[in-house]
């Protein structure tokens, strides 16, 4: 991995992240709990997606991806928390 796609990880992490969070609490988590949840929601949405064989291409197709898998793991975290 090179630095570029690194930072582009984390930038579309912290998209994903912040998108989810507003969808799903109304706010999002700031801006390392943004990244977090988006980094992990990309891994998330990356297995929901390969499981349905669904292809994502380009930097909207990432961002696609990680903002589902982002809605997935909140939810499942707010379902855990009742």
């Amino acid at each position: 991995m090179t630095v570029t796609s690194i930072i582009l990880f984390l930038v579309i992490g912290g998209i994903a992240g912040w998108l989810a969070g507003l969808v799903i609490k109304g706010k999002g988590q700031g801006l390392l709990g943004n990244i977090i949840v988006g980094c992990i929601g990309a891994l998330i949405g990356g297995l929901i997606f390969g499981w349905l064989e669904i292809k994502a291409g380009g930097l909207v197709g990432a961002l696609v991806v990680a903002f589902i898998g982002a809605i997935v793991l909140l939810y499942l975290v707010k379902l855990l928390k009742k």
